[in-house]
């Protein structure tokens, strides 16, 4: 999630791990999540925050009295270790907050033995999205109340989601922070599938796979990549034969329109 700074990163994170192992994870996500949230709406008190040239504890002690009381201990601590870190940018501050409300969101369901469950359903409904433009107007306008669209959520996900999933999907529409809806889900599973230290690969077919297709294929790409690979399968009619499938900015592709595509390529050339 954007060019946060490796060291300082690794000081919060480290911080968060302590503080995270006694608190409940839903309700840290949600306070990262809404720490964040202040710090991208008061431009001030975030320019004062991530201010590099005043003193880190002074900057941690203003955090707290400001938030004691109203986020738990595991938040604060997280929070306050986000202040005292160094930062590029006024805006790496909320970035950190946000990458680790979503991971207490995985760790959360990592406890919930739904983490896969997760992943499937981030990707799901960015497609759900995708294909629905009404969906998307209504919960990409910035003029649609956050609660319209938390209750719009509520009444299409719930119960037939993760409890971290609709954390996460709420986020990325109720607070999209410059980001597309579409962008933030594929950004929020990428972070998801990072917990896992899997890759995810978007596989496009004109049928859906069998499991036993589905079993081969993470296990050819296991050999070779080196790591777990958890599969996002797209089924697509405009697909004619075989498949494709994208890893980050790897493409392989065995389908008859990229062989179409290539012939082309070459009588044209």
């Amino acid at each position: 999630m954007r060019g946060l700074s490796r060291s300082s990163l690794a000081e919060v994170e480290e911080r968060f791990n302590a503080a995270a192992g006694s608190a409940d994870l839903g309700t840290l996500s949600d306070e990262l999540f809404a720490i964040a949230d202040l710090l991208d709406r008061e431009h001030g008190l975030r320019r004062a925050l991530s201010d590099a040239a005043r003193p880190a504890e002074q900057k941690a002690q203003a955090l707290r009295v400001l938030l004691e009381g109203k986020v738990g201990e595991a938040a604060l601590a997280t929070a306050e270790a986000a202040v005292r870190a160094k930062w590029s940018r006024a805006g790496d501050l909320p970035d950190v907050l946000e990458r680790l409300g979503v991971v207490a969101a995985s760790a959360e369901a990592e406890s919930q033995g739904t983490i896969d469950d997760v992943e499937d359903e981030l990707f799901r409904f960015g497609r759900i999205v995708a294909a629905n433009p009404d969906l998307r107007r209504v919960l990409s306008d910035p003029d649609t109340p956050a609660d319209r669209k938390e209750q719009l959520l509520r009444s299409l996900l719930e119960g037939k989601v993760a409890p971290s999933t609709l954390r996460l999907v709420t986020q990325v529409a109720v607070r999209p922070r410059g980001r597309s809806l579409e962008a933030g889900l594929e950004e929020f599973g990428l972070l998801v599938a990072e917990q896992r230290q899997r890759l995810v690969a978007v596989v496009r077919s004109a049928v859906a796979l069998t499991e036993e297709q589905k079993e081969r294929l993470s296990a050819w790409l296991r050999a070779s990549y080196g790591r777990d690979v958890h599969l996002n399968v797209e089924v697509d009619p405009r697909v004619i034969g075989g498949f494709s499938v994208r890893i980050g900015d790897d493409e392989i592709n065995s389908t008859v329109v990229a062989r179409i595509e290539e012939v082309r390529r070459r009588l044209a050339g």
